[in-house]
């Protein structure tokens, strides 16, 4: 903005009039130009601001954490999807896209370590990890079976519940004749996002300690190869029976 000396420098001085009484009026029309020029750059930055807003609207910060239900409710929203094209994709085509999303949403190694239970810190590496890829892919298989075709069910994110340090998402599938199943999700932090670690049914019934049960036996009478064995089997008899289906 220009200052008011520059303005009066450039013709914009003080004239002087006789008014009544022979009193001198002065008209200081360098203070009407000036304001003039002031609400002018006001209105001028006031409207870029507003352009700046619409063009460039504040936004989420890069990097910033999902919330607990935020997961929940985008792992829902992939198995209605997988649901309505449920008969067009079949059970391979819905396996391809739930297993990523599967990787992503579930912290599979946490979950394959939980449910081994004390036989895990006795296996080498390569184990782990043989049963860390046989469980993941158990567990996108079954999703994939269990949400195959679509028939008007609601995946309903209801709230959360603390628990520890930990957050419970709670959820229910709804059918179309409004027969609900309650089905809760314990979240964990991992690597700063909130991850799957657990699904309890009826919110009581954990998901981890069934398998805890049935992993142990098998390791404890045919070893890792067994239970790796043991959870393809369950892939196997899950395709057929959706080939069947």
């Amino acid at each position: 903005m220009r200052r008011i000396d520059d303005l009066a420098q450039a013709g914009m001085r003080p004239s002087v009039s006789a008014g009544m009484g022979g009193k001198l009026r002065i008209e200081r029309r360098i203070w009407v130009v000036g304001s003039t020029a002031v609400a002018l750059m006001a209105g001028l930055a006031s409207l870029c601001f507003t352009l700046l807003l619409i063009v460039a609207p504040p936004t989420q910060p890069a990097g910033a954490a999902s919330s607990p239900q935020d997961v929940v409710r985008g792992f829902y929203g992939i198995l209605l999807t997988n649901m309505r094209n449920g008969r067009t994709l079949g059970e391979s085509g819905r396996l391809a896209r739930l297993a990523p999303v599967v990787d992503m949403t579930f912290d599979i190694p946490a979950m394959t370590r939980l449910a081994v239970g004390g036989s895990w810190t006795k296996l080498g590496p390569v184990e782990q990890q043989r049963l860390i890829a046989a469980f993941r892919h158990y567990v996108a298989a079954k999703y994939a079976d269990q949400f195959d075709t679509y028939s008007g069910e609601q995946l309903q994110v209801t709230g959360e519940r603390s628990r520890d340090a930990d957050v419970v998402v709670q959820t229910k599938i709804v059918k179309s004749n409004g027969e609900a199943t309650r089905l809760d999700y314990l979240m964990r932090q991992d690597q700063g996002e909130p991850r799957i670690s657990d699904v309890y049914l009826d919110a009581s019934i954990s998901q981890l300690a069934v398998h805890r049960s049935e992993f142990h036996s098998i390791i404890q009478r045919e070893g890792v190869d067994g239970l790796v064995m043991a959870l393809n089997r369950k892939v196997d008899l899950l395709r057929n029976v959706a080939k069947a289906s």
